[in-house]
C-alpha cells in the first residue's frame, strides 16, 4: 500500500538507483571516449581495429550493468539478447544501449541536484530544534536564526521537515520508477532481438543434435571395438581353460598352462571392467550422483595435469544442471591443460542471488594465467560447452585476451 512506502526499503533503494546512475554514466562515457580515441589513433594497425570493435563490447557491458542495477527498484528481470561473451554484440540492441548511456549522462546532473535539494529541504527543518547545539558557525540567514532561536518555531519546522521527508520519499520513488521505465523501454529486447535469440536457439539445437549423434556413434564404436572385443577374448580364454581342466588326465604341465590361461582371463576381465567404468564415468560419474557437484569437481581437478585450486560451495541443483556444469568444468580443465600453457589454474563454484523468487543460480568459473587468446571457432570445445550449458538454460562467457588470463564463466538458473 502507498502509505507504507516511506517505511519500506524502497525509498533507500530508489535513492541508491538514482545515485549509482551518474557513476555508471561517467564510467561508460570515459571508457567509450578512451576506446574511440585510442582506436582512431591506431586505426592503421590491427590493434586499432580491435579497439574500435571493443566499443560495442563496452556498450554491451553497460547494458548488462544497467539490467543488474534495475533490480534495485524492479524485480522483473530483463533478459540479455545474447549470452555473455557472444561474438560480436551487434544490432539494434547495442545502439539502444548506447542511447541509454547517453541518457544516463544527461540525467546524471539532474539526479544529483535533485537529490541534494530534496535532502536539504527535508533534513534542515528536521535539525531545527537542535541547530544551536550543532558544532560550527550559526546560519547566516536571519529568518532561519529567528526560527531556530524559538523552540516552538523550531519544532514546527521539524514537523514540516518530517512531512517534507515523507513527500521526498514518494518523489524519489517516482523519479526512480520513471528512470527505470525508460531503462526497460530501451533495454528490453524487441521483435528483432527475439528473432535473433530464436535463430541462436535453433543453431544451438542443431549443434546439440549433431553432438548427441556423434556421441552415440562414439559410444557404439567404443563398445564394439573395445569392450566387446575384450569380452570375446575373455570368453575364448575361459573356454580354453575349461577344456584344459576338464580332461580326464591332467598332467602337471597342462595344469600350469590352464592356470596361466585363467590368470590371463582374470587380467582381461579386470581391464574390461576398468574400461566399462571409464565409459560409465563419461556418461555420468558415480561421485556426481552420490556426493554432489562439489565433490565431483574436486575429483576432476585432481585428475588435471595442471595444479588447480578448487573452491566449491552452493546448494544442490537439479541433476541436469549439475551434469552440465560438471562436463563444462571438465572441458574447461581439458583446455587449460592442453592449450593454455599455464602452471596453475583456479576453479570456483558458488551460488549467487536470483532475482526471481523460488529459483536457484550457480556460477562456475575456471581461470588460468596462461597465454590467452582462446577462440571458440578453433575447435577447442568451447562451442560444444556452450551448447551443453544452453540446453539447461545457462550461458557461457569467455574472456581470453592475448597474454591471459583466460576466464571461462558458466551461469545457470533454474526454478525449484
Amino acid at each position: 500500500m502507498l502509505w507504507r512506502v516511506p517505511l519500506s526499503s524502497l525509498p533507500w533503494r530508489s535513492a541508491a538507483y538514482l545515485l549509482s546512475g551518474p557513476v555508471v554514466a561517467v564510467a561508460w562515457l570515459a571508457g567509450t571516449v578512451v576506446l574511440l580515441v585510442a582506436g582512431a589513433v591506431t586505426a592503421p594497425l590491427i590493434v586499432g581495429v580491435r579497439l574500435l570493435r571493443s566499443v560495442s563490447h563496452w556498450t554491451d557491458l553497460l547494458g548488462r550493468a544497467e539490467r543488474a542495477r534495475l533490480r534495485l527498484v524492479d524485480h522483473r528481470p530483463i533478459p540479455a539478447v545474447l549470452p555473455r561473451g557472444a561474438e560480436p554484440p551487434t544490432g539494434s540492441m547495442v545502439w539502444r544501449e548506447a542511447g541509454h548511456g547517453l541518457l544516463l549522462c544527461l540525467l546524471a546532473p539532474v539526479n544529483l541536484a535533485g537529490l541534494l535539494l530534496v535532502a536539504a529541504t527535508a533534513l534542515m527543518p528536521l535539525a531545527a530544534p537542535f541547530w544551536n547545539s550543532l558544532p560550527g558557525t550559526p546560519h547566516a540567514n536571519a529568518s532561519w536564526q529567528a526560527v531556530v532561536a524559538r523552540p516552538e518555531l523550531a519544532w514546527t519546522a521539524a514537523a514540516g521537515g518530517l512531512l517534507a521527508a515523507v513527500l521526498a520519499a514518494y518523489l524519489i520513488c517516482a523519479a526512480a520508477a520513471a528512470e527505470a521505465m525508460l531503462a526497460r523501454i530501451l533495454l528490453a529486447p524487441d521483435d528483432g532481438d527475439l528473432r535473433l535469440q530464436l535463430i541462436e536457439v535453433d543453431r544451438s539445437r542443431a549443434r546439440l543434435a549433431d553432438v548427441f549423434d556423434s556421441e552415440r556413434r562414439r559410444l557404439e564404436r567404443d563398445l564394439h571395438d573395445g569392450t566387446q572385443q575384450r569380452l570375446t577374448g575373455l570368453l575364448i580364454t575361459l573356454g580354453l581353460a575349461k577344456m584344459e581342466l576338464s580332461g580326464a588326465a591332467v598332467e602337471a604341465g597342462e595344469l600350469a598352462e590352464a592356470g596361466e590361461l585363467v590368470n590371463r582371463a582374470y587380467r582381461e576381465a579386470q581391464e574390461t571392467l576398468d574400461e566399462l567404468r571409464d565409459l560409465v564415468r563419461g556418461m555420468r560419474p558415480a561421485i556426481l550422483a552420490d556426493r554432489g557437484l562439489g565433490a565431483a569437481l574436486t575429483e576432476a581437478a585432481k585428475r588435471c595435469p595442471v595444479p588447480v585450486t578448487v573452491r566449491v560451495g552452493g546448494a544442490r541443483a537439479p541433476d541436469a544442471v549439475e551434469a552440465a556444469l560438471y562436463f563444462a568444468a571438465c572441458e574447461a580443465l581439458t583446455n587449460l591443460a592442453k592449450h593454455s600453457g599455464a602452471r596453475r589454474g583456479e576453479l570456483l563454484l558458488a551460488s549467487e542471488p536470483c532475482a526471481t523468487p523460488g529459483c536457484g543460480r550457480l556460477v562456475l568459473q575456471v581461470r588460468d594465467e596462461g597465454r590467452g587468446g582462446a577462440d571458440p571457432g578453433l575447435g577447442s570445445g568451447l562451442t560444444g560447452l556452450a551448447d551443453r550449458v544452453a540446453a539447461v538454460g545457462g550461458t557461457v562467457g569467455l574472456s581470453s585476451p592475448p597474454g591471459g588470463p583466460t576466464v571461462v564463466r558458466v551461469e545457470v538458473e533454474w526454478t525449484s
